[in-house]
């Protein structure tokens, strides 16, 4: 009896397991090339899997992509919850600008971020508004809680895509700012002077 529930479970947790490598696979297939670009042969090919597998745990490609997405938006909220853990009741500004470092901080430990959002934003469809009503919205709606950095509330809108975009462009085009400036975006110090110089920007 014992050995078939830890057989069960083995076998649970290597399903769930396979399960997780797809998605990583569909994440970085997707933001490198898109939901078209991007095939479900190529995806079970990086996750070491076969086709029969990936169809198993995701029965469409649209499925496949959402699952991506609800990962990616999903590490960046723990993310942000470690990195701002104990500001609570810090000022809003002070808060503000660490939420700005924090979010800098993560697309460069994951431009797919960027790329992701860049390719369905781009395009007016049922996966970019599912995106907007699952992911950004909420996003958006609790950007820079307190909202007394930015004076003019209409403003808004372009201080949040000035973030998005000023936040991520250099890790998303990694090769080309190395190509162009000598600068490593992935190296810890200029992630570091990025997170600061983008806060300073936003929040002189």
């Amino acid at each position: 009896m014992g050995a078939t529930t830890e057989g069960t479970t083995s076998r649970a947790e290597q399903r769930e397991a396979t399960r997780e490598r797809i998605v990583e696979a569909a994440l970085e297939g997707f933001a490198e090339r898109g939901f078209r670009g991007a095939s479900t042969r190529d995806i079970a090919r990086r996750a070491g899997a076969n086709q029969g597998l990936l169809t198993y745990h995701f029965k469409s490609k649209d499925a496949l992509w959402r699952a991506a997405a609800d990962r990616i938006f999903g590490l960046l909220r723990k993310s942000l919850e470690e990195q701002l853990e104990g500001l609570e009741f810090a000022e809003v500004r002070d808060r503000n600008r660490e939420e700005i470092r924090a979010f800098v901080r993560f697309a460069a430990e994951h431009p797919e971020l960027f790329r992701l959002m860049v390719d369905e934003g781009k395009n007016s469809s049922e996966r970019m508004e599912w995106l907007v009503e699952n992911h950004l919205e909420p996003i958006y709606e609790g950007f820079w809680q307190g909202r007394d950095a930015v004076p003019d509330e209409s403003l808004l809108p372009h201080a949040y895509y000035v973030l998005a975009g000023a936040g991520s462009l250099i890790f998303a085009v990694a090769p080309e700012c190395r190509r162009l400036t000598g600068l490593d975006p992935a190296a810890r110090e200029v992630v570091e002077t990025h997170a600061d110089f983008v806060a300073g920007l936003l929040l002189p």
